[in-house]
Formats: structure tokens, sequence, C-alpha cells
């Protein structure tokens, strides 16, 4: 499908040009679809709604994080002021 191509060319873009240089796209593109298949499982084995709360606490972390980095920001930038 179209979106697919377009996922595939952006996924292309932010492929470090090593990586492009000495590994074939077919092969790239077969790694990706496997490591989705391996997910997939792995999240198989856990019981519904386990993946989806895990996400959830991951994302509360990034939020605490970005908390912590913006309120030090704030102490250097009102440290400059005075």
């Amino acid at each position: 499908s179209v979106k697919r191509m377009n996922e595939m060319a952006k996924k292309q873009e932010q492929t470090p040009e090593i990586l492009r240089r000495y590994i074939p796209d077919e092969a790239r593109d077969h790694a990706r679809s496997a490591f989705g298949e391996l997910r997939k499982g792995v999240e198989s084995l856990f019981p519904e709604g386990v993946v989806d709360h895990g996400r959830a606490a991951r994302r509360e972390m990034l939020l605490a994080v970005r908390s912590i980095v913006d309120a030090a920001l704030e102490r250097e930038e009102s440290s400059r002021t005075k």
C-alpha cells in the first residue's frame, strides 16, 4: 500500500549511512518485520492489558522527566536574569 511505502521511505531516511552502505534494504526490511513479529509474540505472553499498562507507565515516567528538565531550565533561566 502507499502508506506502507511511505513508512518504509521514512525509515530508510532515518537509517544511518553505514547501515545503508553495507546492509541491503531488503535485509533491513526483513529484520524490521522479524522484530515486529517477535514483539507481537512476546506481548501475547502477557495477560490482556499488561502491555497497555506498561506503555502508560512509560509515558508517565517520560512526563516526569520532562517536568524535571523544564524545572531545571527555568531555574537556569531565572539565575541568568538576576
